[in-house]
C-alpha cells in the first residue's frame, strides 16, 4: 500500500505538472511531508532527483527544437551552480550541528517559499504585460548569473525555486517568446538540479527507493497532464493550484 501511495503521488504530480506547468518541487514537497511524513531533509534530496529526471525528456526536446538560449543557461549556471553547493553544504552543516531540528528550519524556508512563490505566479501575466522587450547586455547576463547564485542557494537549501523563481526573475532582465523562456528555464534546471542531486546523494539525503516510486508514477502523469491540457480550463486550474500552495505554505510557517 505505502509503495502504490507513492506511485499514486508522483502520477498526481506529474500530471498538474504537464497540465499546468507548475514546478515539481512546490506540488511535491508538500505531499512528501504532510501524506508520506517524509522527514524534510529526505524530501528535498528525494525532490532534487526526482526533478532531475522528470526534466531530462523535456530538455532534450527544447534543444532540438531550437528554443533554448545556451548563453542565457551558462549565465545561470554559472551563478546557481556554485549557489547549489553552498546551500546543500550548510544544510549538512547545520544537521551535524542541530541534528534532527534542521527539519524545522527546512520546513519553515519551504513554507515562506510557498508563499511567495504562488504570489508571484498569480500576477505573472501583469508582470510579463509591463516587460519591455530589450536586447540582452552584458551588465543583464551578470544580473542572471546573479539570479543562479541567488536560486541555486534556495534550491540546494528546499529542492524549491529551479524553475518558478528563474522564470519570474529573468523577466526582470529580458523579455523572451513564451517558448523560448520555457526551454531556456528547463535546460538550465537539470543543470542545476544534477548539481543539485548529487550533492545531496554524498551526504545521504536522497531515499532511491522513494524516487524510483515516484517516477513510475509521473512518467504517464506527465504525458497525460501534456494531453489534457488543450482540454481544461488550464489559467483557472494553476489559480486554484496557487491558492492551495499559499494555504500550505502559511500552514507550514504556522507550524
Amino acid at each position: 500500500m505505502a509503495i502504490a501511495l507513492k506511485i499514486l503521488i508522483g502520477f498526481v504530480v506529474g500530471t498538474l505538472i504537464g497540465l499546468t506547468g507548475l514546478g515539481g518541487g512546490v506540488l511535491l514537497l508538500p505531499l512528501l511531508i504532510f501524506v508520506l511524513k517524509v522527514p524534510p531533509i529526505l524530501a528535498v534530496g528525494s525532490d532534487a532527483v526526482f526533478n532531475f529526471f522528470t526534466k531530462i525528456g523535456s530538455s532534450w526536446v527544447h534543444l532540438r527544437k531550437g528554443t533554448v538560449r545556451r548563453r542565457v543557461v551558462l549565465a545561470l549556471a554559472v551563478g546557481s551552480v556554485p549557489g547549489s553547493i553552498v546551500g546543500v553544504s550548510l544544510l549538512g552543516h547545520l544537521r551535524k550541528i542541530y541534528g534532527t531540528g534542521v527539519n524545522t528550519l527546512i520546513t519553515s524556508a519551504i513554507g515562506l517559499l510557498l508563499v511567495c512563490i504562488p504570489t508571484l505566479l498569480l500576477f505573472q501575466t501583469r508582470i510579463e504585460e509591463h516587460v519591455a522587450s530589450r536586447p540582452p547586455t552584458m551588465k543583464s547576463f551578470v544580473g542572471m548569473s546573479v539570479i543562479g547564485l541567488l536560486a541555486g542557494f534556495l534550491v540546494g537549501m528546499t529542492s524549491v525555486g529551479s524553475g518558478s523563481i528563474i522564470m519570474m526573475l529573468l523577466l526582470l532582465f529580458y523579455s523572451y517568446p513564451p517558448k523560448v523562456m520555457v526551454g531556456t528555464d528547463i535546460v538550465h534546471a537539470v543543470v542545476l538540479t544534477g548539481v543539485t542531486s548529487v550533492m545531496h546523494w554524498r551526504i545521504g539525503n536522497v531515499d532511491p527507493a522513494l524516487v524510483a516510486s515516484l517516477l513510475i508514477g509521473s512518467i504517464p502523469g506527465g504525458l497525460l497532464g501534456s494531453h489534457l491540457s488543450t482540454r481544461v480550463p488550464v489559467l483557472w486550474l494553476r489559480r486554484i493550484l496557487c491558492a492551495v500552495l499559499l494555504a500550505t505554505g502559511a500552514r507550514m510557517l504556522w507550524a
